[in-house]
């Protein structure tokens, strides 16, 4: 690996690292011929950031290290290095790309195999990591917090444990892609209910599920879904707050009979679920939970979530 550059030589505006070494963000590139693109061999990452700074990078590293132990891409360097690219990433580029406008980050660390040998001559690849940041696109989900997402059943199902375990943060998600597209052939704008093929509820797309029934909230247990997070961030809110949570296997009859459905995710914390496979959830309005997990969330970042989600989205 090639050391790192230093800041003082890099032009004015956002970067990005690649292997090692700080790059404007315009030149961030990577061959068309590398595992990640060619197979999907991509381990990821995304985090965000709260008036520029990375929120929870500890655990988004610990669960980072897990993937890449399950897919064996190694040698990588140190995750602390990683880290402090990821700082130096977001510094920069917050300054240039979101602090105008009072928004923040997602920020993305990935790590691919390298060079597929079949397409540069039989060579052996070494494993890539890049670090790069955009602007979250607020304008995506600003609505959502007053007026709910709709959610649908489909018939797209959770990947296997056979073929990897849930808890392998991946870029392999053609069954993401299919799932939504049904469930926004059925409601413009809905997002997908991944299920098991056995019926129990998974995850959606983006984002960890939850629901509250009889004041109690529950989720799928791990290794039904992945470990989320921004759910353990919610979670840690809701024990504050004094509000039961228990991991339990849920079914999509659960869903339909939930009192409020959560979806959490890195880019926009907490949404609430309106509408389910077509009918209101509750009174087809956020609920009264979600209004205090939403308020939580925004004390313990110290930024109104919400509020920064509809300026941004507005500029």
């Amino acid at each position: 690996m090639q050391g790192s550059r230093p800041h003082d030589r890099l032009p004015a505006g956002p970067v990005a690292w690649i292997d090692g070494r700080f790059v404007p963000a315009a030149e961030a590139t990577i061959p068309v011929g590398d595992a990640g693109f060619v197979l999907g061999t991509t381990v990821t990452e995304q985090l965000r950031t709260f008036r520029g700074r990375l929120f929870r990078p500890g655990d988004h590293a610990e669960r980072f290290l897990r993937s890449i132990d399950l897919v064996g891409t190694a040698p990588l360097p140190p995750i602390d290095e990683i880290l402090a690219a990821a700082d130096s990433v977001a510094a920069r580029s917050y300054a240039a790309l979101a602090a105008p406008t009072g928004g923040d980050l997602g920020v993305i660390l990935f790590a691919t195999p390298g060079d597929l040998p079949a397409q540069h001559g039989g060579r052996p690849g070494q494993p890539r990591v890049v670090v790069h940041a955009f602007p979250l696109a607020f304008r995506s989900w600003a609505a959502a917090y007053e007026a709910g997402v709709s959610l649908r059943t489909v018939g797209v199902e959770q990947v296997p444990a056979g073929c990897w375990p849930l808890e392998l943060k991946c870029r392999s998600r053609m069954h993401y892609h299919l799932a939504d597209r049904e469930a926004r052939a059925a409601e413009p704008g809905a997002r997908a209910l991944l299920c098991h093929a056995d019926g129990r509820v998974s995850e959606t797309s983006t984002a960890n599920v939850a629901i509250l029934r009889r004041g109690e909230i529950l989720t799928p247990p791990p290794g039904e879904a992945l470990s989320g997070i921004s759910l353990a961030h919610t979670r840690e809110l809701a024990e504050t707050e004094g509000i039961p949570w228990r991991e339990t296997t849920l079914r999509a009859h659960d869903l339909a009979a939930a009192e409020e459905i959560f979806l959490t995710s890195t880019p926009n914390c907490i949404l609430p679920v309106a509408r389910f496979d077509g009918r209101p959830v509750g009174d087809g309005r956020p609920g009264p939970v979600f209004r205090r997990l939403l308020d939580a969330w925004s004390r313990s970042t110290g930024v109104d979530i919400a509020a920064q989600a509809l300026l941004s989205a507005a500029g």
